[in-house]
């Protein structure tokens, strides 16, 4: 039995449970992702940039190099939305050509602005369009939260690697502090919503903010995020916190003629 001490390290499928205020049944999540993440796109690269306070580029390209994406590397960004980590590993391959981005969004990926080269298709994270073994890197950018089957894509996370491929999921977490999570909470359900009001041009881009937030707070805890990567096969799986809300889920896939074994670790 578990103890309120003791992390719940079970497998999940949903990330949280239905947020109703937004939408009834897990069904009708998807397509309520869908539309309002099409109704918000042109909006959301100028919101982020106010959010992140110009920091955003260099975090996640920070974050990448901590994944271990290196020059040269096949990479596959899942939940690409506008592209904004996508652009980041443009620079750290050195050729956009190496990188591919899909996402759920048409209206995302229309209002991406990307180099040159880059391949951006329409899927979901559940039923990635590529053959077994084909990429050496895999990034995720905040999009876990809006998965269906976090079992289902991490399989599909697992099966689209090469052996040896490294992944790394971005993701922002409860702080661990009541203070934390107060100023949290205050900051994206109040605050970026408020501004968002004066600055955008879409009226729905002030509940998107809300809705982060709300998925947040509802998502499952980071030990389950682990314990359900290496159920479907990834090692060496760990956790890099950065100013105690910004999660980096790292992982590798087996390599079965390497003889090193796996290290679990956690934060």
């Amino acid at each position: 039995m578990i103890t309120p001490s003791e992390p719940d390290l079970t497998p999940v499928h949903a990330p949280h449970a239905p947020l109703t205020a937004y939408y009834r049944t897990e069904q009708d999540r998807q397509a309520y992702l869908r539309q309002i993440f099409d109704d918000t796109a042109p909006d959301y690269d100028r919101i982020e940039r106010m959010m992140a306070l110009g920091s955003g580029s260099r975090y996640r390209r920070d974050a990448l190099i901590r994944g271990g994406l290196r020059t040269g590397m096949k990479v596959l960004d899942v939940g690409t939305g506008t592209g904004l980590v996508a652009a980041q590993a443009c620079i750290l391959t050195g050729d956009p050509a190496c990188v591919t981005g899909v996402d759920p969004s048409p209206g995302m990926l229309a209002a991406s602005k990307l180099p040159e080269g880059l391949v951006l298709l329409e899927g979901r994270a559940e039923r990635l369009p590529f053959p077994n073994n084909h990429f050496d890197f895999l990034s995720m950018g905040y999009a876990l939260r809006h998965i269906s089957d976090l079992s289902t894509a991490f399989a599909e996370f697992e099966r689209v690697l090469k052996p040896g491929g490294r992944l790394c999921i971005l993701e922002i977490t409860q702080a661990q502090s009541p203070f934390g999570k107060w100023l949290l909470k205050t900051y994206m359900r109040g605050v970026v919503p408020l501004l968002t009001r004066i600055v955008s041009k879409q009226k729905t881009t002030a509940t998107l903010w809300r809705y982060y937030w709300d998925s947040i707070e509802a998502c499952v805890a980071p030990e389950q995020v682990m314990a359900t990567l290496r159920a479907a096969g990834l090692t060496q799986v760990k956790r890099n916190l950065e100013l105690g809300i910004f999660s980096e889920y790292q992982a590798i896939k087996a390599n079965p003629g390497s003889s090193s074994l796996p290290a679990h670790e956690q934060v």
